[in-house]
């Protein structure tokens, strides 16, 4: 009887012990991570002023600048709505986006309405991340369901995310454009096949040179 309270002691952190365990089971029983990619974007915008012949003076110059500011990069996507339609105020902005390496998106810049004399240059972000990463909340030992850690997938998944390119083919891929890699390879191999020789085909020009000196 004097040994009780020990045992009682004894059988009460033991069972604390089981029912903090049963707590912390692995659900997951399946091979996918629970800790997915997101892709969240982010628009910036900026009116430009117009004029008969495309942007006004100087807002060439505002907008080179603004896309310096930026840092545009791959996976950017630019996107113009000018209510006058005006071819030149388009090509104006796509010499800008040349500078880094980026063309106009197709897609119409959904910013609202628009006042004529003005054109609304639109830059979509796109950043991929995996919220919730590392998570250690929920470990695999003591694993009476053969579930996985709650950390499982989160390394893979993080980074994927810190290296794609382009976080939007996260959730829609790319396009087929038609071209494939052998296609590709076989023109540059044709267009060095074709090149015309240089050293005028092995052949060396000479030339001489004269030289008058006088003397006593």
């Amino acid at each position: 009887m004097r040994n009780l309270p020990f045992a009682t002691a004894a059988l009460a952190a033991t069972l604390g012990a089981v029912l903090s365990g049963c707590a912390g089971v692995p659900t997951n029983r399946s091979m996918y991570s629970v800790h997915q990619p997101v892709v969240e974007k982010t628009s910036y915008s900026l009116d430009l002023t117009t004029a008969g012949g495309g942007l006004a003076y100087g807002e060439q110059a505002r907008l080179a600048g603004w896309f310096e500011t930026l840092g545009l990069k791959y996976g950017d996507r630019i996107l113009v709505d000018d209510p006058d339609m005006d071819p030149t105020t388009r090509n104006a902005v796509a010499m800008a986006a040349q500078r880094f390496g980026l063309v106009i998106d197709d897609a119409s810049a959904p910013t609202g309405t628009v006042p004529s004399g003005v054109a609304r240059i639109t830059v979509s972000r796109a950043v991929a991340t995996v919220p919730g990463c590392p998570d250690w909340s929920v470990k695999s030992d003591g694993n009476p369901n053969n579930g996985l850690s709650s950390n499982y997938g989160c390394a893979t998944n993080s980074n994927l995310a810190a290296m794609v390119a382009d976080p939007e083919d996260l959730v829609r891929g790319q396009n087929d454009t038609g071209s494939t890699a052998a296609m590709t390879s076989n023109r540059a191999i044709s267009a060095y096949r074709t090149a015309p020789a240089t050293g005028q085909g092995n052949t060396v020009s000479q030339t001489s040179t004269s030289s008058t000196g006088g003397g006593n």
